[in-house]
């Protein structure tokens, strides 16, 4: 997804500054990067905020436009107040198309209401991982992956080395691997109503 975002450049600093800023709407931010000199810039709160709720923009190439300049970016860090819904702060790093980045992508599960442990044996689909940290050039990075879970049955798990990356993308830390991607767990009720069934085929 594309993802197109408004700034100006920020020249007054200071608390002081950044407060009357929030109070007139305004989110203070920064891109940092690539070898060039950090730019401080300003945000559209609003726009910030509902841009902010969609998950693919945490996980996207950004284009930046500042008084005319793009400036291409990714997410890095959201500072929100401790109990109000206001953007304290922004950061963005610049990505070089050249050079391999390492990125927060979620993870999508499907067909977890279908596997044989859920539809057959009554378990229950439980998400080890919500999110990887994958590396690659910024063109290869992927928005989101994808966990099919078709094939789960009891007793069975997926590991995140089991996950089919696309092509120039890697884990960032190997040790990754070993974590449980998904996995059936199996609910009490449906141990009984299994027994019951067996002994019932018994008699």
């Amino acid at each position: 997804m594309q993802f197109n975002v408004k700034a100006t450049k920020r020249d007054v600093k200071g608390k002081g500054a950044s407060r009357r800023q929030r109070h007139a709407g305004v989110t203070p931010g920064i891109i940092y990067g690539a070898g060039q000199p950090a730019v401080q810039i300003n945000l559209d709160h609003n726009d910030l905020f509902h841009a902010l709720r969609k998950e693919a923009f945490h996980s996207s190439m950004l284009s930046i436009d500042v008084e005319g300049k793009t400036e291409t970016a990714v997410l890095r860090d959201v500072q929100w107040h401790p109990f109000r819904q206001i953007v304290l702060h922004i950061d963005f790093q610049r990505v070089d198309a050249t050079h391999a980045i390492h990125i927060k992508v979620p993870v999508h599960f499907i067909n977890g209401d279908v596997c044989p442990g859920v539809k057959l044996h009554g378990g229950m689909l439980s998400h080890g991982v919500n999110e990887l940290d994958v590396k690659g050039l910024p063109g290869s990075l992927p928005e989101f992956l994808e966990v099919d879970c078709k094939d789960l049955d009891n007793g069975a798990a997926l590991h995140v080395r089991d996950l089919k990356l696309p092509a120039g993308v890697e884990l960032a830390h190997a040790a990754d691997g070993d974590k449980v991607l998904a996995s059936i767990v199996t609910v009490r009720g449906a141990v009984a109503d299994a027994a019951a069934a067996e002994g019932e085929a018994k008699a």
